[in-house]
């Protein structure tokens, strides 16, 4: 049960973290490589420290992690928590997958049923 409620915890961090654009921005920026506060808050309309306040929930998140380098700290991506929510989201495939079997088949059925219908009406 531990392990568990640590997983939802890690799980409900990272997908708050995910729920704003901004961050969700900054992330993809940072999938290209690593930037400092000044380069990833340069495409936004918001101060560099409203910046640094989503940066802190990224790495509270464990989405990114920050480095040293001289006077800069440059941030960089950390995926492992995508791949949470990745295999968090891949449980509920298989149910979308028979979902939409099952409107194959009934737009199948219809299909065949219109046709049969068309060749009786024109007889």
């Amino acid at each position: 049960m531990v392990l568990y409620n640590v997983r939802a915890t890690r799980l409900d961090d990272t997908f708050a973290a995910l729920a704003d654009p901004t961050r969700r921005a900054i992330l993809a920026r940072l999938a290209s490589g690593e930037a400092g506060v000044m380069e990833l808050a340069k495409p936004f309309r918001i101060s560099q420290p409203a910046v640094s306040k989503h940066l802190k929930v990224l790495e509270r998140a464990g989405l990114i992690v920050r480095g040293r380098k001289a006077q800069s700290r440059p941030c960089r991506l950390r995926a492992g928590p995508l791949k949470e929510v990745a295999d968090w989201a891949e449980r509920y495939r298989r149910y979308w997958e028979e979902g939409f079997e099952r409107l194959d088949a009934y737009l199948g059925k219809l299909q065949r049923l219109e046709k049969a219908h068309a060749r009786k009406s024109t007889k």
